[in-house]
């Protein structure tokens, strides 16, 4: 996993009893590090990553009501939330579901971007390009066309896994990313025309009505709940017969949810009616697992979609 974020206080001493806080805790000593930690919280009351941290110490002694509050204090600290508070506070149920915080994804991934590659092949076996890559090829055999396409548009890109696996079936492949850290690791996979810092929403909306026949998000839209909009401009972006395709993590229930992970989750019955309510077709909707977690595979589906 990525490095912690580390928000400075501005106070040398109320650091430095944060550091110890978190060495305590490495250390399994809870009730000590919480202690610290709020004596780093008296010395800097607008302590951002000492008012998370606390939170978390709360929530794994137990003490969800505290938790909760040091969790909001961290937000008023840093309303931008680039730690994640409010996903907490969701898992907690003292938040409705609701959407992340882009400079929490964008600083999640920019942390990340260095060990990326190693850590999704190496730690968590993700395979998730390749499933997406079989699966396209397969939609478009059993329809009778052709296999290739001329521009395909990479959504949550990263480090450039899609781009590198879809690159001999496509012409031209640009790629969007929220992480500038990512986009930097990506421009070295030199499988790219265009790179650009960018969410996926927003990356759609900016692309001409009916300019690409391929469309991409391998293990990205884990990071988006409500897929509404994004499938509405997937169909605006896409021409006759393209193919948006991409993977998800499963969710049992109806609707979606965000998971332990802090990773969105759909259900079946949920996507195949925001495709259908986007005007796509579906081509295919199977059962996967694209990666692992702690050796376990982690029920998915992979999404295959056809411009009518």
């Amino acid at each position: 996993m990525p490095a912690r974020l580390f928000l400075s206080s501005g106070d040398l001493i109320a650091d430095r009893r944060f550091d110890f806080a978190r060495d305590l805790q490495l250390r399994g000593d809870l009730f000590a590090a919480a202690d610290v930690m709020e004596q780093a919280l008296e010395l800097a009351p607008n302590f951002a990553s000492a008012w998370f941290a606390l939170g978390e110490l709360r929530q794994e002694l137990n003490q969800h009501g505290d938790a909760i509050a040091a969790y909001r204090r961290a937000i008023a600290a840093d309303t931008d939330d680039r730690h994640g508070a409010k996903l907490r506070l969701m898992r907690l149920g003292a938040e409705p579901l609701a959407e992340m915080s882009p400079a929490y994804v964008r600083s999640l991934f920019d942390q990340y971007a260095p060990k990326f590659d190693m850590a999704l092949r190496g730690d968590l076996n993700y395979r998730g390009p390749e499933i997406l890559l079989k699966a396209v090829l397969a939609a478009r055999h059993a329809v009778q066309r052709p296999g290739y396409f001329k521009h395909a548009l990479d959504l949550g890109c990263g480090t450039g896994l899609a781009g590198r696996a879809f690159a001999s079936i496509v012409d031209v492949i640009d790629g969007f990313d929220l992480s500038s850290g990512m986009i930097e690791r990506a421009r070295a996979a030199q499988v790219y025309g265009r790179l650009e810092v960018a969410d996926m929403v927003q990356a759609l909306s900016n692309e001409p009505l009916a300019s690409a026949d391929l469309i991409l998000a391998a293990d990205a839209m884990v990071y988006l709940g409500d897929l509404t909009g994004l499938l509405g401009e997937a169909a605006r972006v896409l021409l006759p017969n393209g193919v948006l395709a991409f993977t998800v993590e499963a969710h049992e229930g109806d609707g979606f949810c965000l998971g332990a992970g802090l990773r969105y989750a759909h259900s079946e019955r949920y996507l195949r009616g925001a495709v259908t309510s986007a005007g796509l077709v579906l081509r295919d909707l199977t059962a996967v697992a694209t990666r692992t977690d702690g050796g376990v595979p982690v029920p998915g589906f992979v999404v295959v979609a056809e411009k009518s």
